[in-house]
């Protein structure tokens, strides 16, 4: 029977069974798109990634969610690059070692940080974000069981992408987001008629005193109901609120995940002025949780 060696990495951490967990299949170019999807569905987690032999890039990597394939993702990223080091198939060159990681959107950069030959950060940069479309509030809030006047006062609903589409939703503080009760029909017509793959909610007030925003992700079944933590919608969050000018400094911490008992947190940096954003560059920790081998 054929053997695939995998792991399960927890992103955004350094605790293991915090932050957002992610299977990685390695050696996975005989899967066609049909069994990595299965294999999504099995491992039942909010992403798993495959390792495959890139076109164009150091490694190659594809995302799968439990329903669909997912362009970019973050936690995934951060989790990929953490298990090819940790199960030996990429060798640090030093305390900074940059490399190239091709998904679906194409190649994006990669920069480990190091010491000791321990890694302290994996830091992606995602595409230069793309503004689209935006929503009428009274059209959307009600999809979280919250009201137009739950948003952030003067803000505007929008999809950003940085390379997966996700709707942003500021709101005006913590008690929103504890008060959301996701409508799941609502959101089910919501999703079909929009431009976007799932929904960002956040508001500029971290969970700890470290942080500078905090967020809440949700998806429909057989995806995952609510996210911990999710590294490209934080490149949208990050590219919108600079765009917007809703923080003072382009460098910040991300946190998600508290609430559910995954803490998560990111830094986050977005390069190039407000009106010209050229990439968001997310880094996190990880940890390693399980080591194993599938059997199909």
């Amino acid at each position: 029977m054929p053997r695939y060696p995998f792991m399960q990495v927890d992103a955004f951490t350094d605790q293991p069974l915090q932050g957002n967990a992610c299977a990685i299949i390695f050696d996975a170019d005989p899967l066609d798109d049909a069994a990595r999807l299965a294999i999504a569905r099995e491992m039942n987690l909010s992403e798993t990634a495959f390792v495959i032999t890139p076109a164009q890039a150091d490694f190659g990597a594809r995302y799968f969610t439990p329903a669909e394939e997912i362009p970019l993702a973050g936690h995934p990223t951060i989790a990929t690059i953490y298990a090819l080091i940790d199960s030996g198939r990429l060798k640090l060159t030093g305390e900074v070692t940059h490399i190239t990681l091709e998904l679906k959107v194409g190649p994006i950069p990669i920069e480990i940080r190091a010491q000791a030959g321990l890694v302290q950060q994996i830091i992606m940069s995602q595409k230069q974000p793309q503004f689209l479309c935006q929503y009428d509030p009274a059209e959307v809030m009600p999809a979280f069981g919250l009201t137009p006047a739950d948003l952030l006062p003067g803000a505007v609903i929008q999809t950003v992408s940085t390379g997966t589409p996700q709707l942003m939703i500021p709101v005006k503080s913590h008690d929103a987001l504890r008060r959301i009760q996701l409508n799941v029909p609502f959101y089910a017509a919501l999703r079909a008629a929009g431009d976007w793959f799932s929904p960002h909610l956040f508001c500029t007030q971290g969970a700890t005193p470290q942080g500078q925003t905090f967020a809440r992700h949700f998806g429909l079944p057989p995806d995952t109901m609510e996210d911990p933590f999710t590294g490209s919608a934080t490149g949208g969050m990050a590219a919108y609120l600079w765009h917007y000018g809703l923080i003072e400094q382009p460098r910040f911490i991300a946190e998600q995940g508290h609430w559910m008992q995954r803490p998560g947190q990111a830094w986050v940096e977005v390069v190039g002025p407000p009106d010209a954003i050229e990439t968001v560059r997310i880094g996190g920790k990880a940890i390693a949780v399980l080591r194993g081998e599938m059997v199909l």
